[in-house]
Formats: structure tokens, sequence, C-alpha cells
């Protein structure tokens, strides 16, 4: 027995001698990893200055020629800009598999933890976990929603309410990791979050009273509302973003959002009118909150606060979607002037 237990331990032994060795080339390859990262970074540094400085002789050759006829050099200049453009797309690729600093909201929130991933398959997958954390917690705040306008108690009121708040806390910090990887979120969303954790917040403070009984009501058909749209948006966007990523239009790391983006062009018809109701619901609400901390009867101050970021939200969201419709509006026209130029340059020098 005693002579097994021996073998055993030196058996041991050597393995723990050859496990020492894998760690230290494991050391060794983490220190080049990062000397390599390092050297990759100011590379593109780099890179980014000179197609800057490259961009800008361009706009004032540009603005020289605008006058002139010829055709061959304004093809040329055109087709140096559209070269200009995919090199700035290659190096948000390169970029995504470097480390980012942490923003100043992650840095209050978790220090100085490095939470940039490495390999575009854990990024992704990181991504597809934030969906479906969505998802889920949507569904879960719906069923709550639908219990509530049932369940009249304040301590069920205030379980959904605080379920809200700790919803949009985890969402800020986490698309602010997804920002770290190499997502492309638009401010406002992350801006709408933290507001709609503030919003959230101030219904659960709001005291059982004259005021929280008369908006209750509304409020919870609003919330079944922003949920079920939440859904359908959910399952129209990842079926969009699959279709778009396919065919190499989209980022691996683009995520759905609780609005209207232009790679939704398609669906504007079918998803922009219910935005919309949604939209008017909010302007709604801010109107209903302002007549009602009008009454007499009315003395908290949640009050006028819920009307004043209600509003907020309103002009927020209904800028972005104007804002997008426009960008697209303007993308599509420059589109079809420059493939008017092109065709028309083309058939000018066959018949020559």
């Amino acid at each position: 027995m005693e002579g097994c237990v021996l073998e055993e331990w030196n058996e041991l032994e050597k393995e723990f001698l050859r496990l020492e060795e894998d760690h230290r080339a494991y050391g060794l390859l983490v220190n080049q990893l990062r000397d390599a990262q390092k050297r990759c970074a100011s590379a593109i540094a780099h890179q980014r200055y000179r197609v800057k400085q490259i961009s800008d002789t361009i706009r004032a050759i540009g603005g020289r020629t605008r006058s002139t006829s010829d055709a061959e050099l304004k093809e040329q200049l055109a087709d140096l800009e559209l070269k200009v453009s995919r090199r700035k797309d290659q190096f948000r690729e390169l970029e995504d598999t470097l480390p980012h600093e942490n923003g100043p909201y992650l840095k209050v929130i978790l220090g100085s933890v490095n939470v940039s991933l490495i390999s575009k398959q854990d990024k992704y997958k990181y991504k597809e976990d934030y969906e479906r954390f969505k998802l889920y917690v949507t569904i879960v705040v719906f069923v709550l929603a639908l219990s509530i306008s049932f369940v009249r108690y304040r301590f069920t009121d205030a379980v959904f309410q605080f379920t809200l708040v700790w919803y949009y806390c985890t969402l800020t910090i986490r698309e602010h990791i997804l920002r770290v990887n190499g997502s492309r979120i638009k401010d406002w969303w992350i801006i709408h979050h933290f507001i709609s954790t503030a919003a959230a917040g101030i219904i659960l403070i709001w005291p059982d009273g004259f005021s929280y009984h008369a908006f209750r009501h509304q409020f919870v058909a609003f919330s079944l509302y922003l949920n079920l749209i939440q859904m359908v948006q959910y399952y129209y966007q990842s079926g969009s973003l699959y279709r778009l990523r396919a065919l190499g239009e989209r980022s691996g790391m683009d995520l759905t959002v609780e609005g209207f983006q232009s790679w939704m062009w398609t669906g504007l018809t079918f998803l922009l009118p219910l935005l919309i109701i949604g939209y008017m619901f909010q302007l709604y609400n801010a109107y209903v909150l302002y007549e009602l901390s009008l009454d007499p009867q009315c003395h908290e101050w949640q009050v006028i606060a819920l009307s004043a970021i209600f509003l907020i939200l309103f002009l927020g969201n209904t800028f972005t979607v104007s804002a997008v419709l426009r960008q697209k509006i303007r993308q599509k026209l420059k589109e079809n002037v420059k493939l008017a130029w092109k065709n028309k340059y083309h058939f000018n020098n066959k018949t020559e």
C-alpha cells in the first residue's frame, strides 16, 4: 500500500513538472500577445493619421476640380475616396480584436478590470447572451405588468418597479461592456436606458396616494404596450440582423434596439407605425402627468419629474428616428446620383 502511494506521488510530480513547463510557455505567450497588441494599436493609429491626411488632400483637390470637366480625374478621386472609406472600415474590424480601455462609467462600476474579450467568438457569445437577457426579462416584465393590472397591491407594484430598475441598470453595464468589445450602439439608446432607470426609481419611491393611483392604470397600460412592442422588435430585428450578417452587410456585434435603425429600412411600414404610437404614448404620459401636477390634491414632486422624463424620452426617440430616416433618404439619393454619374461617364467613354 505504501509503495503504491509513493509511486503515485512520483507520477504526480512528473505531471506537475510538465504543468510548470506549460504554464511558463503560457506566460511567455501572454507577454508576446500584449506586445503584439501594443504594436498593432500603434500601427493602426499611424495608419489612421496618414489616411486622414490623404482624405484631407482628396477634399482639397475635389474642391478645386469641382468646376472642371475632367471626368477621368473626378472618377479617380471618387475611387480613391471609396478606398479610404473601406480602409476606415478595415481599421474598425482590426480594432475589434484589440483590447480597449474602460470608459468612465465602467471604471466607476468595475474599476480597472479589463472587460475586453479577445476572440470574435467570445464577443459574439456575450452579445447573444445580452440579447437573450433582454428577451427573457422583457417577457418577465410583461407578465408582471399583466399581473398588476389585475392585482392592485402596493407590494406587487413595488416588485414590478424594482425589476425595471434592476433591468435598466444591468442593461447600461452590459451595453458599456459591449461597446468596449466593438459594438456600435448609438449614444441615445444608452442615455435612454439611464433615463428609464431614473424613471423606474422615481415611480418606485412615489408615495401611495391620490396622484399615484390616478396615473397607475395608464402606466400599466403603457408598460404592457412597450414590452409587447419590444418583443415584436426583437424577433424582427434578430431575424434581419442574421440575414444581413450572412450577407456580410452588418457587423456581428450589432444589437437589437428599442427603436428604428438604418438597416431596418425594409421594415419601415411594419415597425415605424408601432414605434410612433409608443412615442405618442410617451408624450401623452407627459401631458397627463403635467395636468395631474396642477391638481390641488397633488403634492408629490415625482409627478412633475416624471412628466419631464417622459417628455425627454419622446423628444429623444422622435429626434433619433427622424435623424435615421433623414440619413437613409440622403444616402439613397447620393447612391442614385453616383450611379447616374457613373453610367453617364461610362456611356461617354464607350461612345468615344
